[in-house]
């Protein structure tokens, strides 16, 4: 098992990265984080991710269309995926997909159409998949249900409630905690840490966006994924030490993803 944190969702692919990303990379492994998985949100992401990991054995690629943005994907983008899928052997998982309804002119057909697609595409690739469910869950914890072969995945940034966080545990998924955590504020999230068991849990960043409060302000970076995982540990119980919570995520993670 990996003995360094992992970050289970980080877009090092975005141009935003492309002026310090191999020092990034460097500040990384300074501070003990092994492994990053880049989740895509277009086709057109798909061959620069796939390029950075044969670069750095640090990074590892899942493939997806966001349901962000749908319309800048194309039907064909599907068939194309489930190729990928066949012909990668490097890839980890599909995603970033999933439904977002936080804005009232989302149109929920085409991303349910996306999202039905990708997760049978995920079936037949017997991949895990990495979810983004905003203001969704509902609607993600049945297409899940109805698909009882699915080999797993992530709920990523997870904003739900804690019955339907124990919904997403009976089907084998894992929560991501991130920067989103971190605020005080957000006092239903933080919550759920301590009512939840450690198995539920893996740590992500999602930069460069949910900076962690302390780096409120500023473009988000993996290398904060060992602050992300010190709020975890605190929330979770600050009487153990921390190398045995952060075994247990690595744990997690490892169940969700086995090639790591």
């Amino acid at each position: 098992m990996l003995e360094g944190l992992i970050d289970t969702h980080c877009h090092l692919d975005f141009p935003i990265f492309d002026s310090d990303r191999f020092e990034i990379m460097c500040a990384c492994q300074d501070h003990d984080i092994q492994t990053i998985i880049i989740p895509s949100v277009c086709r057109k992401d798909w061959q620069k991710i796939l390029s950075l990991s044969k670069q750095h054995p640090m990074l590892y690629p899942a493939l997806g269309l966001h349901p962000c943005f749908t319309d800048q994907h194309h039907k064909n983008d599907l068939q194309q995926l489930n190729q990928m899928c066949a012909n990668t052997p490097s890839l980890i998982a599909i995603g970033e997909i999933g439904l977002d309804y936080w804005h009232k002119n989302s149109d929920k057909k085409i991303q349910n159409e996306y999202f039905s697609e990708q997760l049978d595409i995920a079936c037949h690739a017997h991949l895990p998949v990495l979810i983004h469910a905003r203001k969704s869950h509902h609607d993600v914890l049945n297409a899940l249900r109805a698909r009882p072969s699915l080999n797993g995945g992530i709920i990523h940034a997870y904003s739900g409630s804690y019955e339907q966080a124990k919904e997403y545990l009976k089907l084998g998924f894992k929560l991501g905690f991130g920067g989103a955590f971190t605020y005080p504020k957000a006092t239903r999230l933080r919550a759920l840490i301590s009512r939840l068991p450690i198995e539920a849990w893996v740590l992500e960043t999602d930069a460069p966006d949910m900076t962690p409060i302390k780096h409120y302000g500023e473009k988000n970076s993996p290398q904060y994924l060992n602050e992300i995982a010190h709020e975890f540990t605190m929330l979770y119980d600050n009487t153990l030490d921390d190398k045995i919570i952060i075994t247990q995520l690595n744990y997690n993670t490892c169940e969700v993803f086995p090639f790591l």
